[in-house]
């Protein structure tokens, strides 16, 4: 099994040093590349391809908000793993809004951050604890008052949203649900209409929100 390709994306040598030191432990995990600012950052998975990219928020140059942006408009199939000392919502929800697959907080221990690459690589979102509760007060507050989502999709979308968010292609999707690929893209394309979304990532970050972001079995 190939090892997973890491960038690491903080303005701290420090802290960089010791993320590499930690990840090198781990033989299932490559340090491809580290970038001291965002710009270096985009150069740097260019030439470089991650699979993942830890990426702090407050850097210079290019902040990991607007970093991550343009990153995954330019390489989609790249994950980021936001690792930041910001536990509040402003920088949550925005990372979320940018691309962002999970999001984990400084202060988490080694075996997190560890699990949190793990399934951020398989394309599965992931959210430190601290922050979960978050996301769940936001799912409430997006409801309608009777109670029932403001957008309604039947139960094969969601099964193909689920499976969409764990990072399934069209094929394998097919192959799990016993369709042809022709007919996953079909109801690929429907809930794209139906949730007005224009992308992977928006479509990870709803099925997150509304709790169609089941792990694999």
């Amino acid at each position: 099994m190939k090892p997973v390709r890491l960038l690491i994306a903080e303005d701290h040598a420090i802290v960089r040093a010791g993320i590499r030191l930690l990840l090198n432990a781990w033989p299932e995990f490559e340090v491809v590349g580290e970038a001291e600012n965002g710009r270096r950052c985009l150069e740097l998975v260019a030439s470089s391809r991650p699979d993942v990219v830890l990426m702090d928020i407050t850097m210079p140059e290019l902040n990991g908000l607007e970093c991550a942006a343009k990153l995954l408009a330019e390489h989609p199939q790249v994950k980021v793993l936001a690792l930041t000392m910001h536990d509040d919502d402003r920088y949550f929800f925005r990372l979320l809004d940018a691309g962002a697959l999970g999001y984990v907080v400084k202060g988490a221990s080694p075996e997190e951050l560890v699990a949190a690459i793990r399934q951020v690589a398989r394309g599965e979102p992931y959210v430190h604890p601290s922050l979960a509760w978050r996301m769940l007060r936001d799912y409430v507050e997006r409801r309608e008052p009777g109670g029932e989502a403001a957008v309604r999709l039947t139960p094969r979308e969601q099964e193909v949203l689920s499976l969409i968010a764990q990072g399934l292609t069209g094929r394998e999707i097919a192959a799990r649900l016993y369709l042809s690929s022709h007919t996953v893209e079909r109801h690929r394309t429907n809930i794209m209409n139906k949730l007005g979304l224009h992308n992977k990532a928006a479509l990870v970050r709803y099925a997150v929100r509304h709790g169609l972001a089941g792990t694999e079995n």
